[in-house]
């Protein structure tokens, strides 16, 4: 159990303060320039990978040492600005200094509004790193070698990045963090477009889990996802979209007319965004005609709304809308995330359940060691469909994780060794998985809902959960093993529990955990307002996040050599 002591608040990860790390932020925050693919011919120095990890934006004023200054390469080369390390962007990154990771998360969570854009983005960083692409449908015999790098996806929506230990032999274990991508949101009906009520055209949605909820109500709404496109030869394939301004609103009924929105308002009827105006009708005089269905009776883009059809068209660069024979697409808070507190100490942002503890961790795994005696395959799975049970194929009841790691460990087993149950059966036994799922940060308006010791706290560090009903994974085994990965990394574990008058939520944990019969705990970083369509948290978390997840990846071979089997 942790202490809240006035000492104990105090303690900071760095000796910077929360306004120099905004400030430097902000002035790195313009033009960003994306970093080169890793040469084949030489390897890729400390600080390109400090850049790359960290998402640096480059401008004039770019605040780097002489020692990043001269392993800069490629667009990087440029840079010139001398000034002392502890100062240096690069150096803070490849530090792990937590006020370093605070834009960077800002910008993913702008950038990449939806779970696609999501996959996309962690895609592109790994390539950069020197990842390779594992195609679900091909032979992974012989693509696999100790010390590699590697990534696979499945429906666009999820990711497993995992990388081989230089001295693995098969057989050994995995030290895996597994999260979520999706968010509360609303979706597109199969037919979105509705008929014109009153000169308002309406969009036809769907809430995913808790989406639509009161929350949602008058914010600046835009769309993305995925849109599904056959061109002129035939050849189907997805691309994402995501427009840039606020196209939806969800407008609250005035109190003056007694009702009013109350919470319990009816989500098919009375929580339909607005989307545009067509008066049409009430001008019939005019030269103004109703707007009409694109495409041919029956087809995809015939059952949407018209504007919006060209919107997204426009958009792909798509002039022939009967190319679109489908999307898949999503209403998303258009504010950018952003630090707020007198001293710029919090973030806030829509969709950071989960997208906190999954850029968290796989940003711990790219910055994690490859040392030439580590034996053990670090990963991290990322998935879909969480918030709704995690049913799909997509989510962490399909066989994504344990299938991956199996295709794995038989790739890596070569001629030497004969795969079967026996080796699966010892990598998961030499195994643990961290269930990264963002928690409860206490409310101070309501202390009295929190269990005394169990009150998570902003800016301090990882929250081991606990549920005595199976909710969560972690047991006392587990959690000691967490609390020794934070001994070892200068870490300050955090513990939740959620009171017996109260409702406890789920994670991914129990499901993987049983699956494949690994030990595992619950684990994330804390936030205020879960649920809500922009919620807080503290602008170090991220930074703390990666420091622990990194942490465990790069000492669970240690622990686990510290523990009787």
């Amino acid at each position: 159990m942790t202490r809240h002591t006035p000492d104990f608040l105090r303690q900071r990860s760095s000796n910077m303060s929360l306004r120099m790390a905004a400030s430097l932020s902000v002035a790195q925050e313009s033009t960003v320039v994306v970093a080169p693919a890793p040469s084949t011919e030489r390897p890729m120095n400390k600080a390109t990978k400090a850049m790359i990890i960290g998402d640096i934006s480059v401008q004039s004023n770019m605040k780097l040492c002489a020692d990043c200054c001269s392993l800069a390469t490629g667009q990087f080369a440029s840079l010139s600005r001398r000034v002392e390390s502890e100062q240096c962007a690069v150096c803070q990154i490849r530090e792990g200094k937590p006020e370093a990771f605070t834009r960077p998360f800002c910008k993913f969570l702008e950038d990449n509004p939806t779970i696609f854009h999501a996959v996309d983005y962690f895609k592109s960083k790994a390539k950069k790193l020197g990842y390779t692409e594992l195609p679900p449908r091909d032979d992974w015999s012989g693509k696999l070698e100790a010390g590699g790098k590697y990534f696979v996806t499945r429906n666009g929506s999820s990711i497993i990045a995992f990388t081989v230990g230089k001295a693995y032999k098969p057989g050994n274990g995995v030290a895996m963090i597994a999260g979520h991508i999706d968010a509360l949101t609303a979706k597109l009906k199969p037919v979105s477009n509705k008929p014109n009520k009153q000169g308002y055209v309406q969009l036809g949605v769907a809430p995913y889990a808790g989406g639509l909820n009161e929350t949602w109500w008058d914010r600046d709404l835009s769309i993305g996802g995925r849109v599904i496109v056959r061109d002129g030869s035939g050849k189907t394939s997805s691309q994402l979209v995501k427009l840039g301004w606020p196209i939806a609103k969800i407008p609250t009924l005035a109190p003056h007319f007694g009702v009013g929105m109350l919470g319990s308002n009816n989500k098919e009827t009375e929580a339909v965004p607005v989307i545009g105006l067509d008066n049409s009708d009430a001008y019939p005089s005019s030269a103004s005609t109703p707007a009409e269905p694109l495409g041919l009776v029956g087809s995809f883009t015939s059952t949407q709304p018209p504007k919006l059809v060209k919107l997204i068209s426009s958009e792909l660069g798509i002039s022939d809308y009967s190319q679109i024979v489908n999307w898949e697409l999503e209403l998303f808070d258009s504010q950018p995330a952003t630090v707020f507190g007198m001293d710029k100490e919090f973030i806030t942002a829509g969709r950071i359940d989960d997208k906190l503890c999954s850029w968290a961790a796989f940003e711990g795994l790219l910055a994690a060691e490859q040392g030439e005696d580590e034996g053990t395959i670090k990963m991290v799975a990322l998935f879909d469909d969480e918030e709704i049970g995690s049913l799909l194929r997509q989510g962490a009841k399909g066989n994504f994780l344990p299938l991956t790691i199996e295709r794995a460990v038989e790739a890596l087993c070569g001629k030497s060794t004969t795969f079967g149950p026996g080796v699966i059966g010892r990598t998961y036994a030499s195994s643990f998985l961290v269930s990264a799922d963002v928690t409860h940060a206490v409310n101070p308006n309501f202390v009295g809902r929190y269990l005394d010791g169990h009150a998570p706290r902003l800016n301090v560090g990882i929250v081991i959960c606990a549920d005595s009903n199976g909710h969560m994974t972690t047991d006392p085994v587990s959690t000691a093993i967490l609390t020794r990965v934070c001994e070892l990394t200068g870490c300050t574990p955090q513990v939740f529990m959620i009171r017996n008058d109260s409702r406890s939520g789920g994670t991914v944990g129990p499901t993987l955990s049983s699956m494949m019969g690994v030990k595992a705990a619950d684990a994330g970083m804390p936030q205020l307002s879960m649920h809500s369509v922009r919620a807080t948290t503290g602008a170090l978390d991220p930074g703390l996040g990666v420091k622990f997840f990194k942490g465990f990846l790069d000492n669970w071979e240690k622990v686990d050599r510290e523990w009787s089997h």
